[in-house]
Order: structure tokens, then C-alpha cells, then sequence
């Protein structure tokens, strides 16, 4: 599996944790707060290569990929993602600026459960949405051990794991998880036209 392959896998992966995070959110109505943008906020938010591979090779195919390498090459560990969009002067209010091409862990986070030592699930959320929606989560946890459907963040990352498990298990701050994954996209798609050219030479 080359590449561009394994991005096309991926974003198979998360069109059907999509589908399962809508029918959570639905049922435990614990959706993220309108407008609120604090957890992307923080700089400290890690990833790995491979879930940000869609949004590499959709940068590329958009002739933007060495533009986004120069606005990452500029940050410093202190930035928060590039492609977050900050409306207010804290930075805690915004908008992701390319939803559809977001990392696996900006999916599962808020609407995604893990399974503690003793076996019961616990909802992966923040303290904003703890307080403002209290009801509704404390709802939310008792039913997701009842039967409630909740995507599992291992399992959605075990999914990763098979389809590139040094890309996957790697975990690192969120630019440079996007940077390593455009950096990946640029050498691919180079030796790719490098090989396209060296088959037409030979005729």
C-alpha cells in the first residue's frame, strides 16, 4: 500500500467514525459548545503523521502544500494548530478552518469514550462542556453503559495501527504532525513524477 493509499484508507476510517460520532452526539446531545475553540487552542495537543495525511495530499492537490510548509516552518512549539482559526483575543473562541480534513484526535475528542481499568467507559470531554451541559453528560455516562453506542478512541486508533503503524504510533504536537505528513506527501508525490518520467524516457 503506497501512500497516497494509505490517506485514501484513512479518510475511509473517518467517514465511518463520522457516521458513529453524529449518532452519539445525537443521543447524548453533549456536542461541543457553538463558537468554542479552547481545546484547539492549546499547543500542547498531539498527534501522529498518518491522520493528517487527508488534509497533506488535499493541500497538495490544492497547489497550497510548500505555502502551509513555510507558515509551519515560522511557528514555534507555543502556536496552536494552523489550520484553527482563533475569533477571539484569548485564542479560546474559533473555528477549524478545514473541518472535513481534521485529525483523527480532533474527531474523537468530546465524542469519543475509553474504557478505564475496571472495564467501565468514560466520555472523553472537557471541563466546558462538563459544567455548561452537566445534565446531559452526567446522562451520557450512565448510558453509554447501558447500551448507548460511543465510538472507543482505541479502537478507532487500532484502526490507524493497520494501516501504518510507525506513521500512527508516533505522537507529536499538532503542527508537526502536520508538517511531517505534508513533508511525506511532497517526497511521494516527487519520486512518484520521478518514476512517471524515467517509464516515458524508455520508449
Amino acid at each position: 500500500m503506497n501512500l497516497q493509499q494509505k490517506s485514501q484508507e484513512v479518510r475511509r476510517v473517518f467517514e465511518e467514525l463520522d457516521a458513529e460520532i453524529k449518532l452519539f452526539i445525537d443521543a447524548s446531545q453533549i456536542g461541543c459548545i457553538a463558537g468554542c475553540g479552547y481545546c484547539c487552542s492549546n499547543p500542547k495537543v498531539s498527534a501522529s503523521i498518518l491522520e493528517f495525511l487527508p488534509l497533506a495530499f488535499d493541500l497538495y492537490e490544492k497547489g497550497k502544500a510548500e505555502k502551509a510548509l513555510e507558515i509551519l516552518d515560522a511557528k514555534s512549539e507555543a502556536d496552536y494548530c494552523i489550520i484553527y482559526k482563533a475569533t477571539s483575543l484569548d485564542a479560546a473562541m474559533g473555528f477549524c478552518s478545514d473541518y472535513q480534513n481534521r485529525g483523527m484526535i480532533c474527531r474523537l475528542f468530546g465524542s469519543s469514550a475509553r474504557t478505564n481499568r475496571t472495564g467501565k467507559k468514560e466520555i472523553i470531554t472537557c471541563k466546558k462542556i462538563k459544567e455548561s451541559k452537566k445534565e446531559q453528560y452526567e446522562s451520557a455516562s450512565l448510558s453509554v453503559n447501558e447500551g448507548m453506542p460511543v465510538p472507543l478512541s482505541s479502537s478507532a486508533y487500532s484502526q490507524l495501527y493497520n494501516i501504518d503503524f510507525q506513521l500512527t504510533s508516533e505522537q507529536m504536537p499538532i503542527n508537526k504532525a502536520i508538517q511531517k505528513a505534508l513533508e511525506a506527501v511532497l517526497r511521494f508525490k516527487y519520486y512518484e513524477g520521478s518514476e512517471t518520467s524515467e517509464a516515458a524516457e524508455s520508449f
